[in-house]
This record gives C-alpha cells, structure tokens and sequence, in this order.
C-alpha cells in the first residue's frame, strides 16, 4: 500500500507565492473534475518523488501546473504558438499535445514559473521524450497511475513505478503506444521517440 507523503511548504523561490496561492490560481483554470484529478497527480508526484530523491517541492509544482492550460481554448494555444514563434507543426496537432507543450509557455507567463526542469515536465507529461529527468519522469507517471485511473494493469504499473521508475516509463509509452495503434488514429512522432527511447529500459 502507498502511504501518501505531506506536501512541502514552498521554500525555494521557483513559485512567488504558496502552495495554497498556487492550488488556487490553478483552481480558477479548471473544472472540478480536472482540479480533482490534479490534486491526485500531485500526490502521486510526491509519493514517487520521495522514492526517487527528487525534490519535493519541484514535483508539488510541476504536478500541480500539469494541466494548467487543459481546458483553454484551441484559439488559446494557437495564438500562443503564433506568438512565440513555436515550432509551426504543433498546429496539425490539438489539445492532447497543446495542453503541456504549449500550455507550458502560459505557465511561465502566467503563474512566473521559469524552472526549466519543471517547465520540460510539463511540456513530456503525455508524450514523454527520449530523455527525462527524473523529475518528468515522475510527473509522467505520476499522470499516467494517479489513484483515481482505472484501466487493466493499473496496480501493475503502478507497482512498477515504485520498483523501476524507468521502467515502467516504459510501460506505460509501449501500452499507450498500442492503444493509439488499436484506435488507428494519428499518432504523434514524439511518442515513438519515447517508446525508442524508453521501451527497453
């Protein structure tokens, strides 16, 4: 059984304000249902963080920013990769790709988070990368087995994560890869790179 880790109190400067400032200006972003989820996410992220020695409050940070930008709107992201002049491709994609990659510049923006590291967190947490901090890392499993999923082979890799973190990045880039495959829809070069990258770990 996991045994949930107490959240951090902001101490390093990478948000200006608290937990709490930051669980509220997230909270006017989303539905409750998405915030619901996010708060699972960050402890999931803190749980793993711990097993892993990856700092505490980084991981409460990125988990809780993860889906900042989720429920913006498709104008939203398109303007921001206009704007900033990112790279064009991101148009063919939607909001499965655009809610970190580019949700990421709006974080930044917006709550004046700059840390690159959870930045990068944010912009893998659905497609992963060939290379992860362990700090993405986390963040993407922590996504992916957070305690309100249920899907067949959940408590396996969830399981996995706190026995091999990279290797259940693994798991969940090959099986997430197969049902993309199975669905036989468009599948974004990024998350083969992950599973190139990960598959074997």
């Amino acid at each position: 059984m996991i045994k949930d880790v107490e959240a951090p109190i902001y101490t390093e400067g990478i948000f200006s304000g608290s937990r709490e400032a930051l669980i509220e200006a997230v909270k006017t972003q989303v539905s409750n249902k998405r915030f619901e989820h996010i708060l699972r996410v960050e402890q999931m992220a803190l749980n793993l963080a711990e097993k892993w020695d990856v700092d505490l409050e980084t991981a409460s940070i990125a988990a809780l920013v993860h889906d900042y930008a989720k429920e913006r709107s498709d104008a939203d992201f398109l303007a921001v990769i206009a704007e900033k002049k990112l790279d064009p491709d991101l148009k063919q994609w939607g909001n499965y790709l655009w809610h970190g990659v580019v949700g990421a510049e709006l974080v930044h923006d917006e709550l004046g988070i700059h840390n690159q590291d959870i930045l990068d967190a944010m912009r893998q947490h659905t497609t992963g990368a060939a290379y992860m901090t362990q700090l993405s890392q986390v963040v993407y499993m922590a996504d992916y087995i957070e305690m309100g999923r249920d899907f067949p082979g959940v408590a396996e890799v969830r399981q996995l994560a706190f026995e091999d973190l990279g290797a259940s990045v693994g798991w969940q880039t090959t099986h997430t890869l197969q049902y993309l495959l199975a669905k036989q829809g468009r599948i974004y070069p990024g998350t083969i790179t992950t599973y190139n990258g990960w598959s074997t770990k």
